[in-house]
């Protein structure tokens, strides 16, 4: 018997309502006794979230529905998790990333980089991969490679039409499309902008942990810019010399494609200067918004406290931003500036409800006690050093988000890593952060990420390329987030 869609799904569903309801009866409830509707209320999300049932955002509105109804906090409160300054961060990066796009200034960064490195195969893919990485640490890594692909595809064809055939272009194909996707996950791991997990851990840990000091874009980047460095130059060898053997000889006109294509976009534009100057004010505000404490030894003071503005935080720098590009007048288009409101319909704006179902999540589970009951639990359990469970936690997330959204898996794990944390009585934090970048180490399935979907898609890569490279990448992502972290993470934070 073959079931149709609609039998599939109300089975799934049927199945969710199942094991949410066997939690709720699992979870005791004599101290906490709101914590088993709140746990089996993360179930059912979380089987919503890995199924796709219904979309995403629209799971994330649950808390708004179930949270009041059982008493675990105020309908005013659980709906101020879906505001909370993190989703305005991402808010002005998104609208930033459009203006940057509209203009053009995104192309044009991607074909000049590409226009430098030069046409041997070898060279061409780490051009990409290099391009890729610097763009998706400050754009989307999907619209990174929805910039980057359209390049890739034409230095192939140009190969092809200069002999480049069989075995050859196919692996350089795949080298080509896998570095690109691989490379914009890899870079946007290295700033809190670069990918939802990052901005999602940022949050949680102000929530779950207010008496901590907070990670700053800064010290986010001093801790995760030399793992990012590393993962993309050994899986770019990883890649180019024991995957995939790719052709030696130079394409004859891989590089020629490039320049043409940078040289026929003419002079920068007078609105891609302003789109880039305001998001190198962005950039720069960012930066250097912080204090820099690097040890014990070494401590620079950012503006907000050279200014004495210590709420002028990197939301509102964000948002700053975004509201200069409907300032700041555009050139080519008189009577307009550089963005208008009807292109804010390209912001996902399920993605932002996402997050916010996620912080309204983890606020339920501290809120109902849920979270004292799962710190008993790990309490319990006998880890023989905070290295295994660091190596432990990195591996599981990893494999993990192979099946599902790295955003939604960091939303239900981090509160219960938190937990595990004070149960073991260690840093939050070096379990957290290598739990929150190896979410975004899942390389070998196209549904992991939406950047591996789009370059499969390109008719490139099959399904066993994926998985050959990406289980590579998998484990090269396990051993230099959790080694990079446990030596210079720890240090950084004085652990």
């Amino acid at each position: 018997m073959v079931l149709n869609r609609k039998q599939i799904r109300i089975i799934l569903f049927a199945l969710a309502i199942i094991f949410s309801g066997y939690t709720y009866y699992l979870v005791p409830n004599d101290l906490f006794p709101n914590a088993p509707a709140v746990a089996a209320m993360i179930v059912f999300m979380a089987f919503l979230w890995v199924s796709e049932l219904i979309p995403l955002a629209v799971t994330s509105l649950i808390p708004i529905v179930f949270l009041p109804s059982v008493g675990v906090g105020e309908l005013a409160e659980i709906t101020s998790y879906y505001a909370k300054p993190i989703i305005f961060l991402f808010l002005g990066g998104f609208i930033l990333a459009i203006g940057i796009q509209k203009t053009g200034l995104h192309k044009r960064i991607a074909l000049f980089l590409l226009s430098k490195i030069g046409d041997k195969p070898h060279q061409l893919i780490l051009g990409f991969m290099i391009a890729s990485a610097l763009l998706s640490m400050w754009i989307s890594n999907t619209a990174t490679v929805m910039v980057m692909m359209p390049v890739g595809l034409s230095v192939l064809e140009t190969a092809r039409s200069n002999g480049t055939t069989g075995k050859e272009l196919s692996n350089l194909g795949i080298g080509i499309m896998l570095g690109l996707a691989y490379a914009a996950d890899i870079g946007g791991m290295s700033t809190v902008i670069g990918t939802p997990p990052n901005m999602v851990f940022i949050e949680m840990y102000e929530i779950l942990f207010p008496d901590l000091p907070a990670i700053g874009f800064v010290t986010w980047m001093i801790i995760v810019l030399p793992i990012s460095i590393l993962f993309l130059f050994s899986g770019w060898f990883v890649l180019t010399k024991l995957v995939f053997r790719l052709p030696s000889r130079r394409l004859m006109g891989g590089h020629a494609v490039i320049q043409e294509k940078y040289n026929k976009l003419g002079k920068i534009t007078a609105d891609e200067k302003r789109a880039g100057g305001i998001f190198l004010l962005a950039a720069i505000l960012w930066l250097t918004g912080s204090d820099i404490q690097i040890g014990e030894q070494l401590q620079l003071s950012g503006w907000r406290s050279l200014l004495n503005l210590p709420e002028f935080k990197d939301a509102a720098v964000a948002i700053f931003a975004a509201i200069l590009l409907f300032v700041v007048p555009s050139k080519s288009k008189p009577k307009q500036n550089i963005l208008n409101w009807a292109d804010t319909k390209k912001v996902p704006w399920g993605i932002l409800l996402l997050f916010g179902g996620g912080l309204a999540l983890a606020g339920g589970f501290q809120l109902s006690g849920l979270g004292d009951l799962v710190g008993e639990g790990f309490a319990s359990m006998q880890l023989e050093s905070p290295t295994v469970a660091v190596f432990s936690v990195s591996f599981i997330l990893t494999f993990l988000t192979e099946i599902t959204s790295n955003t939604a898996i960091t939303n239900l794990v981090l509160p219960i890593i938190a937990e595990a944390s004070k149960a073991m009585k260690i840093d939050p934090t070096l379990l957290m952060i290598p739990a929150t970048l190896s979410a975004s180490c899942a390389f070998m399935m196209p549904v992991a990420s939406p950047t591996q979907a789009i370059v499969f898609g390109s008719g490139y890569v099959r399904m066993k390329d994926m998985i050959k490279g990406g289980l590579w990448f998998n484990l090269i992502g396990i051993f230099l987030v959790s080694l990079i972290f446990l030596i210079w993470g720890r240090y950084v934070l004085g652990i």
